[in-house]
């Protein structure tokens, strides 16, 4: 899959996706220190252990560089920034049974707005899965001769 990127100075506006969220009781906010181990149990077994690890990186940031998706107080979805290199967007994952209902959007948007407060004018989206998703919330383009990119040299175990 090939990394994409995304121009951070021309973002969608963030707020109507949460009001339309909260509407629906799913709260999207920056994840707290004390919140590792669950946001991990979510990753590990709806997604992988590679991720877990990757989004602990987060939680080292001050602030911590991962956002949470909650419903009734239960993480349904992450999405995280900076934790696999310098202006990354990435992991970020729904439960299967919250997607389809601007979730994941929201996530990305956020951690997106996030890293233009950093400073940074453009963002990489690393290992971009859903290519088209990105392409249609947020205007991202491939980035020619990207694939594998950064995991040519993963551990497998």
């Amino acid at each position: 899959m090939p990394d994409m990127l995304v121009n951070l100075l021309k973002l969608p506006p963030l707020q109507p996706l949460l009001d339309e969220l909260s509407s629906g009781a799913v709260i999207i906010r920056r994840a707290q220190p004390f919140e590792l181990t669950p946001v991990r149990q979510f990753i590990e077994q709806n997604f992988s252990v590679a991720w877990a690890d990757e989004v602990s990186v987060g939680f080292a940031h001050k602030p911590i560089t991962v956002y949470l998706a909650t419903r009734d107080g239960r993480v349904i979805g992450f999405a995280g920034y900076e934790c696999t290199r310098k202006a990354f967007f990435g992991p970020t994952g729904v439960a299967k049974t919250e997607r389809g209902r601007g979730v994941g959007k929201a996530l990305l948007i956020a951690a997106l707005w996030s890293m233009r407060e950093l400073g940074y004018v453009y963002g990489i989206i690393g290992h971009a899965g859903p290519i088209e998703f990105y392409q249609e919330a947020v205007g991202a383009v491939v980035i020619s001769d990207s694939d594998p990119g950064i995991y040519t040299d993963l551990l497998k175990s």
